[in-house]
């Protein structure tokens, strides 16, 4: 008597449903359950489904972020305004907002303004870029080969403790009043820290990338290039930014010392120009605006590549920026 086939339990069908208002919680109550019924793959999917929403809300504008550095500022230019107001010191000595402001007016129908902040941007865009041309190559050798590391990385990390306004008398004695002394300043204030920051950045670098690319069949070029750099980017960042800080630094100290020649009229000299006039108004409106060219420099080119490099790498999560 022929035997009937076993019985072939069917696998259940998950039907489609619609996304629903599920908190992550659900999620991991999917997930961490034993039973796969049809319920609980309904939740796990409704809550992808909210987080998903929840990073596309992300995307969105946050105002707090516009709102909260203009309110903090406010504030503190009404303390300042505040303490003005006490008569503590002279107004020749401490100038209120309002006498910084008609200042920089002055300024700017002058044409001084503009003339100092393009002078010195100039200056500090070209002397950064080729400090990253030069400072890229030359970590990624050392960060590569363990004797030239041990050799030079002891006096790069000297050189970028080193103040940068010691090489500006040495400067003026080799290149004279031009803007040679100003770029070989900056160059010295912003190479070792980009160096640094590269070679940090390699040796966070997990070591089975390195050995996924030898397996590849990877040379040492395309092991630097293809592999370490891109694996290296935000300690590298991370130079980059301690960098441009540098060389905004050294810039301003050099164009303080050196005034005269050939060297043009920048934020620096417009400080100088202010201590020597003993007018504070000046001098006020000067570190205003080497502050604020800072503060936009952030803001606007490493602030959205640090946020793009942490979204891409799923690490901005959680994150307070």
């Amino acid at each position: 008597m022929p035997s009937n086939p076993p019985l072939v339990e069917e696998e259940p069908v998950v039907e489609p449903v619609e996304a629903t208002a599920a908190e992550t919680r659900h999620v991991h109550a999917a997930l961490t359950r034993t039973s796969t019924g049809k319920e609980d793959l309904r939740e796990l999917e409704s809550g992808l489904d909210s987080l998903q929403s929840d990073a596309d809300r992300k995307h969105r504008i946050d105002w707090s972020r516009i709102l909260l550095p203009v309110a903090a500022l406010l504030v503190l230019v009404l303390v300042w305004q505040f303490y003005v107001s006490l008569g503590v010191k002279r107004r020749d000595l401490v100038p209120g907002p309002l006498d910084v402001l008609g200042q920089l007016g002055v300024l700017w129908s002058d044409g001084k303004l503009q003339e100092s902040v393009w002078t010195s941007l100039q200056r500090g865009v070209v002397g950064f870029l080729i400090s990253v041309a030069i400072a890229t190559p030359v970590g990624l050798l050392l960060a590569q080969v363990a004797p030239l590391r041990r050799a030079f990385g002891p006096l790069i990390s000297g050189l970028q403790v080193l103040p940068s306004v010691a090489w500006v008398p040495a400067a003026i004695i080799w290149f004279g009043l031009t803007d040679a002394t100003v770029y070989f300043v900056v160059f010295m204030g912003a190479i070792p820290s980009i160096i640094n920051g590269l070679i940090s950045g390699v040796d966070q670098i997990p070591p089975q990338y390195r050995r996924v690319g030898t397996v590849l069949g990877a040379s040492r070029l395309q092991m630097a290039l293809q592999i370490v750099l891109p694996a290296a980017l935000p300690g590298y960042l991370g130079g980059l930014k301690q960098g441009w800080a540098f060389s905004w630094r050294s810039l301003m100290a050099a164009e303080i010392i050196a005034v005269g020649g050939t060297i043009g009229f920048g934020l620096g000299s417009l400080l100088d120009q202010g201590r020597t006039l003993s007018d504070m108004a000046v001098v006020m409106a000067a570190i205003l605006l080497i502050l604020a060219v800072g503060i936009l420099i952030e803001l606007l080119v490493f602030g959205p590549i640090e946020k793009r490099l942490l979204r891409s790498r799923g690490l901005l999560s959680g994150s307070t920026r």
